[in-house]
């Protein structure tokens, strides 16, 4: 079957990822909306006549783009005898559909994503994992793009350094486990034994510890943790900084911002980078961006707050900066992240303060 794609789909990059090339055709027509499309399920633009020049691509529908169809939503949409998919149907949104370079990759990663999954998963399974699934294409994004770290220490190696034998996940449900078996370079030259490994597919977070350099108070928040619950922890509702994942989309900063108001309704003045890493390289894929944030802190700035959606129960606490301190080294602190902000900012509040022109 021959269908005309448009929009996001008729995008290089995502027509590489499906496996598609085709022949250019013109249409008279415009996308609007779509600002999503690509990313979430519900995110593609409609079609409106008009006498403008529409550019789309003939196809011819093969595996991929049928699997990636059902994913997604998506359907073949006849409109004036032309076969069009990559829109959601005829109307009228606020503003004409457009694209961008990082918008592209974003949308084909996420395809490759999805597409990378064995062929008998559950499609319904698939649809629930989308956002966990676009959260992880942009963490390899941002992955890709980071400066090499361990210069002058660690020896730079070559592409081929890592071969990968075979790789497919073992488990999907709000996260994913990834099973790779691999050789890599040894130091001292040759290659390693078949190793088979497992990733903890989790994606790049951002943490918060909101500052008043005013006061000198901190906010920290409590709430209950599966995890030292499953470990036999007697207290698990931990203390902890502001933290959430970086949605597919955002950037780290705005991502801060609206955790900072899901979690707490609280505003940040402005953000400070602290350090970023990786918690536990052995086996969580996952990456920390940790932040302080300037904020007002009055009393009367905590409460309790959370997405009901995700069954978020989370209270926030106000202390004084040097309360924090001891509670970390008294070995109060369990959260990792925590003691790490609370540490890198008493090495550094004085001349955080002279930044900011607090006395």
């Amino acid at each position: 079957m021959r269908v005309i794609l448009v929009g996001q789909l008729a995008q290089p990059l995502l027509m590489q990822a499906l496996d598609l090339a085709g022949q250019p055709i013109q249409l008279n027509g415009t996308l609007l909306g779509g600002t999503r499309a690509g990313i979430d399920r519900d995110g593609w633009p409609v079609f409106k006549t008009s006498d403008q020049v529409l550019d789309g691509v003939a196809v011819t529908v093969g595996p991929e783009l049928l699997r990636y169809s059902k994913i997604m939503g998506l359907r073949v949409i006849h409109i004036a005898g032309h076969p069009l998919i990559g829109i959601t149907g005829q109307g009228d949104d606020n503003a004409p559909w457009h694209t961008d370079p990082d918008h592209d990759a974003l949308a084909a990663e996420i395809a490759r994503q999805l597409l990378s999954v064995s062929a008998d998963t559950d499609v319904n399974g698939l649809i629930a994992r989308l956002p966990m699934v676009g959260i992880w294409a942009a963490s390899r994004i941002r992955g890709a793009r980071m400066p090499v770290s361990g210069q002058g220490v660690v020896k730079e190696r070559g592409r081929n350094a890592v071969q990968v034998i075979t790789q497919h996940q073992r488990f999907q449900g709000y996260f994913a486990v990834q099973e790779i078996r691999l050789t890599h370079d040894l130091h001292e030259g040759g290659r390693t034994a078949l190793m088979k490994r497992e990733g903890f597919l989790m994606g790049d977070a951002v943490v918060l510890l909101p500052w008043d350099p005013v006061r000198d108070r901190v906010m920290v928040i409590e709430q209950f943790r599966v995890v030292p619950y499953l470990r036999g922890d007697p207290q698990p509702w931990l203390l902890e900084p502001i933290a959430g994942r970086v949605d597919a989309g955002e950037t780290p900063e705005t991502a801060m911002r609206r955790e900072a108001q899901e979690e707490a309704a609280l505003d940040i003045s402005s953000l400070h980078p602290c350090f970023s890493y990786y918690p536990s390289p052995g086996a969580a894929c996952e990456f920390l961006y940790q932040f302080i944030g300037i904020a007002d802190l009055p009393d009367e700035a905590t409460g309790i707050h959370g997405l009901e959606s995700e069954s978020e129960d989370i209270r926030s606490h106000i202390m004084d900066r040097a309360q924090l301190t001891a509670l970390v080294e008294q070995g109060q602190i369990s959260n990792g992240p925590l003691a790490t902000l609370s540490l890198w900012l008493d090495a550094r509040v004085d001349r955080l303060r002279a930044e900011l022109g607090v006395g």
